[in-house]
């Protein structure tokens, strides 16, 4: 990895805000970008909501594989609102101007999402791969104290790891110029606008991209190999492709995500994908939290039945109110 020139050159003033640019080379889509994106966010707030609240109502849905997909929706929530409603106003409004605090502020919450999301998916893979794997001993290996444990330790170390690399970020010096090709505050066009040396914190983000990153791909990978194995040991025809049919579609939105995670934050020196990257950031930072719910919870025969009970009691209860009334 190259480190950056110094561009700091005689008397430059220091930049206090960034002018997102956007989809701003998209001029005649502006109306639909913001519809469409919309749509998403209102969908992805429904979908994710409506998972959280199932699984905390329903006591069913008490169990480990539950409270994983419970904290998955939570963090696709806090996920789509780093990003989409930002977006949204500068579409509608036009103004891209963001401060640097307030930048370096989205950055951290996005980061610490991302870091804890690919942590997540590897301990819920883990826990698939014990369920159906290892299914006398699921219950022992994984109890309640230990998923709570699993679930703490991923959301820590999200937050606490890229709080590391934001410090480093805000030691930096901006003084021009002052726009950012993308729709967010990714790592690196901020990196890219820096005046100071940052060859120190590029090593240190590409050594967290790729802790935080490839392991728990690999660790996600191997269980789902593993756990497609076993299902195809499945005597039943039926059991078989249908257990086949929900890994495989985990693993199409796994591998997905951690792929244009690696080619943005991994691959980001190489000159034909850099111009990508926008493009791939959409995959993982927009579609991911709306696609998730769909194929993790939603097709899920449990959460489908505990959906059924709640609209049932929602129109038995509003059929007594009318009654009553």
């Amino acid at each position: 990895m190259k480190p950056r020139a110094n561009r700091h050159q005689g008397n430059q003033t220091t930049i206090t805000e960034f002018l997102l640019l956007g989809f701003g080379d998209l001029p005649q889509l502006q109306t639909l970008l913001f519809l469409i994106f919309l749509v998403i966010y209102i969908v992805t707030m429904a979908g994710n909501i409506l998972i959280i609240a199932l699984v905390v109502a329903d006591q069913h849905l008490h169990t480990p594989m539950y409270v994983f997909l419970g904290n998955l929706a939570s963090l696709e929530t806090c996920y789509a609102s780093t990003l989409l409603p930002r977006m949204l106003a500068s579409l509608l409004s036009g103004d891209k101007s963001m401060s640097v605090s307030s930048c370096l502020t989205q950055l951290y919450f996005f980061g610490s999402l991302v870091v804890t999301e690919c942590c997540l998916l590897s301990v819920m893979s883990y826990d698939r791969y014990l369920a159906i794997c290892k299914p006398l001993h699921y219950a022992a290996l994984m109890n309640g104290r230990f998923c709570l444990q699993l679930v703490a330790g991923c959301w820590t170390g999200g937050f606490v790891s890229v709080a590391i690399l934001i410090s480093m970020i805000s030691q930096l010096t901006f003084c021009g110029p002052s726009e950012i090709d993308h729709f967010f505050c990714d790592l690196s066009p901020i990196i890219g606008l820096a005046c100071s040396d940052t060859h120190t914190l590029e090593v240190s983000a590409f050594i967290h991209s790729s802790i935080f990153t490839l392991p728990p791909f690999l660790l996600t990978l191997t269980s789902y190999v593993c756990i497609i194995s076993t299902i195809l040991r499945i005597p039943s025809t039926t059991g078989r492709e249908k257990a086949f049919s929900t890994c495989s579609s985990h693993l199409i939105v796994v591998t997905i995500f951690y792929g244009t995670l690696v080619i943005v934050y991994l691959l980001r020196d190489f000159d034909a994908l850099r111009d990508l990257n926008k493009v791939l950031s959409v995959f993982y930072g927009v579609l991911t939290p709306l696609v998730n719910p769909l194929i993790y919870s939603l097709r899920n025969r449990e959460v489908k039945e505990a959906l059924r009970k709640a609209v049932l009691r929602f129109f038995v209860s509003c059929k007594d109110t009318d009654i009553s009334g």
